[in-house]
């Protein structure tokens, strides 16, 4: 019997999970990721553990599950998009790979939109640019630590990266690539244009070839064999952007659907035929390539989303995580039930989600506003779920201004969709019924859905997603509840809008000091 696996880094997880050809989960496994945070903004990883952890979850689902290697047909691979991965020229990682919720580049983005060099940008490449994507991040490498410049072999993104230690060939997703402001989304190539205006044309042949999502472009040498448990010649995909996967697992493959995926980043998202131009909308919109060749992806998306959450447990609820743990329960089945607990209409306090990056001002910080000696951990908790849908609300009404028609539904994926509590409120607060896959890892089905097309398993994308992806959870918003969280949402709004006068003055502070 064949089987697929998909391998999902993302921003604080790393998972390996193994589907048959109908995409019944045999099994997962995964390791906590170690974010290291260096100073204030900055989030990087050991590049190393990084592919050791890839390792390590690939061998731990293959004796979990008793698959023979032989019967794996292909892998895929996953992970955050934005964010850098340098090889260097000595054939070693160059320095610490950088997380996609890393801000130290905001100046370079103030100042690219200040000059007028955004503008042009976006004539080329149909986005605006973060603080997160390559660009920016080379750019500041490039002023700050200049001695790794001249070492750099290749530039990667997450998968990209994982997907050359496992095969020795280096390449570069479009998806992912398109996401990074490399490519003119109209020529569907590499710009020198684009890298002059960055001040990067000087790193175009360290750009890896471009790949294909859902095609074989590679496969497992004999060393990373020995390293995960793999077979050596397994073939393995180009991979997807983390968030393409978890529309693909979603079945989200035609222009009617609209996927929000609730993880690390919040992301809202739909396809279109045309990528979306106009000027008015690019200051939130973002237009990628999307894996079905003849769709664009339109996207808005901030780092603002369950990052949070898993920040809130480590810092603030550690006994409560090693209670759960001792007692073989969930830390976040306690959470649920604990949200549970205080109704819709109990006015919690505000939480801000902006611990890694904000949707209303660049420089944002997070806090609770408004809290009382009434208040218990358990309406912080509740704050927290709270706050978190009211960004993605705000996301996704920047996002449908460039569309026509409201959506009559949303796919929600992300941790937030294993929770029947967090998702209840996400509907209550987008007014909008949400459905649910009926899976517990989004973007390693996906990857096991383009590997099964990819190997010939099926004839096509669609048809893959038709037979391994289901729909099996729908949760209709409740009235009395819609108007309530209007009136919390209201409340949100103003509450961030009334602190963007003192973001600035905090972030002049942590820059030169007291």
């Amino acid at each position: 019997m064949k089987y697929f696996l998909g391998l999902d880094n993302g921003g604080t997880t790393t998972k390996a999970a193994i589907y048959d050809r109908e995409g019944k989960e045999i099994c997962v496994a995964s390791v906590e990721t170690k974010m290291i945070v260096p100073a204030p903004g900055f989030v990087e990883r050991d590049m190393d553990e990084m592919w050791e952890a890839n390792c390590t979850v690939t061998r731990n689902a293959l004796e979990k599950s008793g698959i023979d290697p032989a019967d794996i047909a292909g892998v895929g691979i996953c992970g955050h998009g934005k964010g850098l991965y340098l090889w260097g020229k000595d054939n070693r990682p160059l320095r610490n790979g950088i997380i996609s919720t890393d801000n130290r580049a905001w100046k370079y983005t103030e100042n690219w939109r200040k000059d007028g060099t955004e503008s042009e940008v976006a004539k080329l490449s149909c986005q605006k640019i973060m603080s997160c994507q390559p660009v920016a991040i080379l750019a500041w490498l490039r002023d700050h630590e200049p001695e790794c410049m001249d070492k750099i072999q290749w530039i990667f993104e997450a998968k990209d990266y994982v997907r050359f230690r496992l095969t020795g060939e280096a390449g570069a997703e479009y998806g992912d690539s398109s996401g990074a402001n490399f490519l003119n989304l109209h020529t569907r190539d590499y710009d020198m244009e684009l890298l002059k205006l960055f001040g990067l044309e000087q790193y175009r042949d360290a750009l890896p070839p471009l790949c294909e999502a859902a095609k074989i472009c590679g496969q497992v040498t004999e060393e990373a064999a020995e390293k995960c448990g793999l077979l050596a010649g397994t073939p393995v995909i180009g991979g997807l952007f983390d968030i393409q996967a978890c529309m693909l697992a979603a079945n989200v493959l035609t222009e009617e659907e609209l996927c929000m995926i609730a993880g690390t980043w919040s992301v809202e998202l739909y396809l279109s035929k045309t990528p979306v131009v106009e000027k008015k909308f690019l200051e939130y919109i973002r237009n990628t390539f999307f894996l079905l060749p003849e769709y664009y992806l339109v996207e808005v998306g901030t780092a603002a989303s369950a990052g949070n959450n898993e920040w809130f447990v480590r810092e603030l609820l550690p006994e409560l995580k090693a209670q759960a743990k001792a007692e073989g329960r969930s830390i976040y089945e306690i959470m649920n039930g604990w949200v549970e607990e205080i109704p819709a209409k109990e006015l919690c306090p505000i939480f801000l989600p902006y611990l890694f990056e904000s949707n209303v001002h660049p420089h944002a910080k997070s806090c609770f506003v408004g809290m009382t000696s009434f208040h218990t951990r358990k309406h912080l908790v509740r704050s927290v779920y709270e706050g978190i849908a009211f960004t993605h609300r705000l996301d996704l009404e920047h996002l449908l201004v460039s569309r026509a028609d409201r959506p009559k539904v949303i796919r929600l994926t992300g941790g937030v969709a294993k929770s029947k509590v967090w998702t209840q409120i996400f509907a209550d607060v987008m007014n909008l019924p949400i459905e649910i896959v009926d899976v517990n890892e989004t973007g390693a089905l996906g990857c096991a859905i383009a590997a099964a097309t990819a190997t010939g398993e099926y004839r096509d994308m669609k048809e893959a997603a038709s037979k391994m992806s289901r729909i099996t959870t729908r949760v209709e918003p409740i009235p009395e509840n819609v108007a309530i969280y209007n009136k919390k949402y209201d409340l949100y709004r103003k509450t961030a809008d009334a602190l963007n006068s003192v973001w600035d003055v905090y972030q002049d502070l942590e820059d030169n000091g007291l």
